[in-house]
């Protein structure tokens, strides 16, 4: 199989971190969601829980401005550690990954964006219905059906937010990715099963 980056956007609870490891674990190949920070931190010594307080947290007074920064900035910038130059410091490393030799998956941060000009790229998004949703974050988290709820609307708001800003898209839109997958219908193996199909078909087309 030809070199490929998997990205991979999830609503919370659907399973999406859940299927991008079992994913990597198929394909033997690297998976990145939180260690993608660290990286990021190791790399520019910018301490790791500021790109934390930014990350896929970005509450935008303006839901419709655009962002139109696509450069990080140098360090003697007074912007250096603005939420806007720590996405595009993920996003150059995000960019660096897709350069490699190495085949990998990427958990959110607007991967699917950031490598929108790229042939080697399959982006999916994961969804559940409601309820299944708020069954899976009890189970994961040990909450009852109330704080499920405020949970699930905490972190999809968030993260349509964050999509939106850096984007200029909407997060759920199905016209963003290749592939979209309701878990409460097809569960994660197959999910996992249909993802790497796609992946095959897509390199036979760009040969």
């Amino acid at each position: 199989m030809d070199k490929f980056v998997i990205t991979i956007a999830r609503s919370y609870g659907s399973g999406g971190k859940q299927i991008a490891m079992r994913l990597a674990k198929a394909l033997d190949v690297k998976y990145y969601d939180r260690e993608l920070i660290k990286n990021v931190s190791e790399k520019t010594g910018i301490n790791e829980a500021l790109f934390n307080l930014a990350d896929e947290t970005h509450k935008n007074k303006n839901p419709f401005k655009k962002y139109l920064s696509k450069k990080s900035v140098t360090p003697d910038s007074d912007d250096y550690l603005s939420k806007e130059n720590l996405f595009n410091l993920q996003a150059d490393y995000i960019r660096h990954l897709a350069d490699s030799d190495e085949s990998c998956i990427i958990v959110g941060r607007c991967a699917n964006h950031v490598l929108r000009d790229y042939n080697n790229v399959v982006n999916v998004f994961i969804h559940a219905d409601h309820k299944h949703c708020i069954e899976n974050v009890k189970e994961y988290n040990g909450v009852n059906d109330a704080e499920a709820e405020v949970l699930i609307e905490k972190f999809d708001r968030e993260r349509a937010n964050y999509h939106k800003y850096f984007t200029n898209s909407e997060w759920n839109d199905a016209r963003n990715y290749d592939v979209c997958l309701d878990t409460s219908k097809v569960d994660f193996d197959k999910c996992v099963k249909i993802i790497i199909e796609y992946l095959k078909i897509k390199q036979g087309l760009n040969e």
